[in-house]
């Protein structure tokens, strides 16, 4: 795969994401919902880091990815990124799994659906 298709399969990755996100809060699977808000975050930071010429780590923690893009994130998106973070590990791992699916409500899972959502168009205009 060249650089530029690792790009390309990056970004479109994230974007077939975001529908899947939105298809899922509305059958009111919240916890899957912000699962894959996460992918589609961690896909445009790993689509920026390629676009660098680099090879993304395979890693799920979007600050440490957020670190290898050169972009400059204010202290509200760090913040921001270290709770999308634990969408993937708490939708992902047995022992989180519980905790995580009654912590995702209509309510919390539409407000970071939305910061989600903000945080792809801020990246996707970054590009």
């Amino acid at each position: 795969m060249t650089q530029s298709e690792a790009v390309n399969h990056w970004f479109a990755s994230a974007e077939r994401n975001i529908s899947a996100a939105k298809d899922m809060f509305r059958l009111k699977h919240y916890d899957w919902s912000l699962f894959l808000w996460h992918l589609v975050v961690e896909k445009m930071l790993k689509g920026i880091i390629a676009k660098h010429g680099e090879v993304p780590l395979p890693i799920h923690d979007l600050r440490q990815l957020a670190v290898k893009t050169g972009l400059a994130f204010d202290e509200d998106k760090k913040t921001s990124l270290k709770e999308i973070t634990t969408f993937n590990i708490e939708a992902r791992y047995e022992d989180y799994k519980h905790s995580f699916y009654k912590k995702a409500t209509h309510t919390y899972a539409q407000k970071w659906g939305k910061i989600c959502e903000d945080f792809y168009l801020w990246l996707k205009q970054s590009v």
